[in-house]
């Protein structure tokens, strides 16, 4: 069982089946308490499928997408949001009011520009400034009376936020464990399973397959082939959403798909008491492990890059909420063109991650096992 902390700083509540399985992922957030109205007006009551996010916005000047960023006090009970809208620098203060910077009003003195917003009591003006690195200046101050800092975070080009684990045993071992180990048995009646390898179903899929890799939380590869399936209902609507964004110049990049069960064990046994809560618990499967669940973004088909989006993968912090109000207009309109596009297509996002789509029949099949190299897909 694990925990989530609403987005609007809400209570803690328990939430055992609606966490995908994602370790150290968004579930729970170090400084979420502190995002509080911040973050959003909106809360993540689920509305499906999702509106079209409208026209491409234009791309802004690097110096201008560079000074957005989340700001905190020392200890991070106060955070403020800049970020661009239209071109234009915006403010969001910890109660949820949005205040325009003017760049008339930035001043510059030596190496560094500050900006003055004069409130309504003028001892609690609030100072933004940036120092420059090299060709790029970079927000690093904001202070209210006291200090205020960048988040990590959200210093461009700065930490990816994962989380890096160190088994509590050695891992070869764990994963002999868990291959051995005997899956959940679940009553009922499930559709019969027929994954389907992604790879296979158009070039405009492409695979970056984190658990991989030694990118992973773990720091070193679980799984043993890069490779990425979905139950076959769930890859033809997949399909089907690529065909919609190529018509805007993007292709899908996976990062996970159908997870063996085993993996989720080996995740959980490797992480320490203190760790569960933010891990899938093997007893309860997951829809990653039923093959329903997909993790992803975009990339430019012009360019075969991936696209900057308001976050990064698995990027434990708030930048990670499908309705993330920061960053700039041309990453959250990416975030919400994916949103609209596999919305269409029958997935949900999941609550707290950009990235993650649930298919909406993943309740009707069971979780497997079955490791990637034993899946012949060529004899189904």
């Amino acid at each position: 069982m694990s925990a989530t902390i609403s987005s609007t700083g809400g209570p803690l509540k328990k939430k055992p089946s609606a966490l995908p399985d994602r370790p150290f992922a968004v579930r729970t957030f170090f400084l979420l308490l502190a995002f509080s109205a911040a973050s959003t007006t909106r809360n993540f009551a689920q509305t499906s499928p999702a509106s079209f996010p409208g026209p491409e916005p234009p791309r802004i000047a690097r110096d201008l997408s560079n000074r957005t960023g989340d700001f905190a006090n020392q200890d991070e009970t106060d955070v403020f949001i800049l970020f661009e809208r239209a071109g234009h620098l915006i403010l969001r203060d910890s109660a949820g009011a949005e205040h325009p910077v003017n760049p008339l009003q930035f001043v510059k003195k030596g190496d560094q520009t500050s900006f003055t917003y004069a409130s309504k009591d003028p001892e609690s003006a609030w100072v933004l400034a940036f120092e420059q690195r090299g060709a790029d200046p970079i927000w690093q101050i904001f202070t209210q009376i006291g200090p205020y800092h960048r988040l990590s975070y959200s210093v461009p080009a700065g930490s990816t936020n994962i989380v890096r684990v160190k088994p509590v045993r050695p891992l070869a071992e764990i994963r002999k464990e868990a291959l051995a180990a005997t899956a959940p048995q679940e009553k009922g009646h499930f559709r019969k399973s027929e994954l389907v390898e992604l790879a296979t179903l158009d070039h405009a899929i492409h695979l970056d397959i984190r658990y991989a890799t030694s990118d992973d939380f773990l720091g070193t590869p679980v799984y043993t082939q890069a490779r990425a399936f979905l139950q076959r209902p769930a890859a033809e609507a997949l399909v089907r959403a690529v065909h919609r964004l190529q018509t805007y110049g993007f292709g899908l990049l996976i990062y996970d798909g159908y997870r063996p069960w085993y993996v989720t064990k080996i995740f959980w046994d490797a992480t320490g008491p203190e760790g569960k809560i933010f891990v899938a618990d093997p007893a309860q499967g997951s829809r990653h492990n039923r093959g329903c669940a997909v993790d992803l973004s975009l990339y430019d088909l012009k360019t075969d890059q991936p696209v900057e989006m308001t976050g990064l993968y698995d990027e434990m912090s708030p930048r990670s909420f499908p309705d993330y109000p920061g960053g700039t207009s041309l990453q959250r309109w990416r975030r919400d063109l994916l949103r609209w596009a596999m919305e269409s297509e029958g997935f949900t996002v999941y609550e707290s991650e950009w990235w993650h789509f649930d298919y909406q029949d993943w309740r009707e099949y069971a979780i497997e096992n079955i490791p990637f190299e034993k899946l012949d897909i060529a004899k189904r």
